[in-house]
């Protein structure tokens, strides 16, 4: 695998896996695959920003070798301590028996009580800087973006911002920069890795973003831990982490459900014509045949959403519970809601849906719609106008 030479003496090392179709456990599907990004900086001192995950860490060795010994390396940046970019690090240390790891407070508490290396912990705040000769690195904390250890790291005189998770995508490619690849496939990657991992925290990423601004840091260049670096237009992934992180949702209606014999599909149809009428777009998902991850980036997007379910065991069928839960956890405030499903002779699907879009902080515009056995012509009719009306509540 080539290495790439992003700036003078400032290499990317890193590995692209093309295979991986699942990150976090199974909790986030990744079908362009993704990238470990780890970053070589030569001067009087040589310094590795992050490193890869476990199983590829010989792969980032061989990249090392093709720019340096790694036993000249003399520091390894530790911007998170996740284990997809710290896990090589005892890999590295073994080629790399002088490196002092610089990283925060919690990094060094969460690298020991992951590897129990006893390693040589240099702890930093922001405003930290290290000289490495010509350049000095600066370290910006940023805790929750997306874990209590979480920071950036700046190369003053490059303006190059290599930010770990934000900023981010799942995303294999063959080229390395923004201006290598379709800017549209990758961002809607970059979408859905803000939609599934960094929703619950879109405050400080927020806030975050107005301190780099109010510091005034030029940046030329964007290096996150995954995916591609922005060199063309750095202010592209900044202006969508704005809008993502202050109002995200961009209007429409997505209607979700599952259905049993076909009376759910039925009403998320009938509710879907409404929308229509009132000349709102909108999309529909069956969700046991779409992917949940997919679907939470849409919902995202969305300024409304109706969620639907045929009851079992007096609650929602089983491809539906996940999708709630993961809304409660990414806490989706404010999104005008609707619950609907249908019965037989008990019912329970809404009820449990409306506890769970309470949950979530979504804005309920009824009580649901809850149906026994198949709607006729005059329930249809009462769904397209429950439509309407949720179209209508996009403010």
């Amino acid at each position: 695998m080539n290495v790439r030479q992003i700036a003078p003496n400032i290499y990317w090392v890193g590995v692209i896996d093309w295979d991986t179709r699942y990150f976090h456990g199974h909790s986030l599907s990744t079908h362009r695959g993704t990238t470990y990004n780890a970053y070589l900086i030569l001067d009087e001192k040589v310094a590795l920003v992050d490193t890869v995950y476990t199983p590829v860490a010989d792969k980032l060795l061989e990249n090392i070798r093709q720019i340096v010994d790694p036993a000249q390396i003399d520091y390894i940046i530790c911007n998170h301590s996740e284990v997809d970019h710290s896990g090589a690090i005892p890999h590295v240390l073994a080629a790399a028996p002088k490196a002092q790891i610089y990283c925060t407070q919690k990094g060094a508490e969460f690298l020991e009580a992951q590897f129990h290396g006893g390693w040589d912990y240099h702890v930093v705040k922001t405003f930290d800087e290290l000289s490495l000769g010509k350049r000095t690195l600066t370290f910006l904390e940023a805790p929750m973006l997306h874990w209590p250890d979480s920071m950036f790291t700046y190369i003053k005189e490059d303006a190059i911002l290599m930010p770990n998770d934000a900023f981010g995508q799942h995303y294999a490619s063959s080229g390395r920069f923004d201006d290598e690849v379709d800017v549209d496939e990758m961002m809607e990657e970059a979408s859905k890795y803000y939609a599934n991992i960094l929703t619950p925290f879109s405050s400080l990423v927020a806030k975050k973003l107005k301190e780099v601004a109010d510091l005034g840091l030029p940046i030329k260049m964007i290096c996150p831990s995954h995916g591609v670096m922005f060199r063309q237009n750095p202010g592209l992934i900044l202006e969508a982490y704005q809008r993502w992180s202050t109002a995200p949702a961009e209007g429409g209606v997505v209607i979700v459900y599952d259905t049993m014999w076909g009376s759910t599909k039925m009403m998320a149809e009938a509710i879907a014509s409404g929308v229509d009428a009132a000349g709102v777009p909108y999309k529909i998902f069956h969700l046991p045949v779409s992917d949940r991850n997919d679907v939470i980036e849409e919902i995202m997007r969305a300024g409304a959403v109706a969620i639907g379910s045929a009851t079992i065991n007096r609650g929602v069928l089983p491809a539906i519970a996940p999708l709630l839960d993961e809304l409660v956890g990414l806490r989706v405030a404010g999104k005008k809601a609707l619950a609907f499903g249908s019965d037989g002779w008990g019912g329970g699907a809404v009820k449990v849906i409306n506890e769970y879009l309470d949950k979530a902080g979504m804005q309920r515009i009824s009580e649901g719609v809850a149906m026994r056995w198949r709607p006729d012509e005059a329930a249809r009719k009462a769904l397209q106008e429950i439509g309407r009306q949720l179209a209508e509540s996009i403010e």
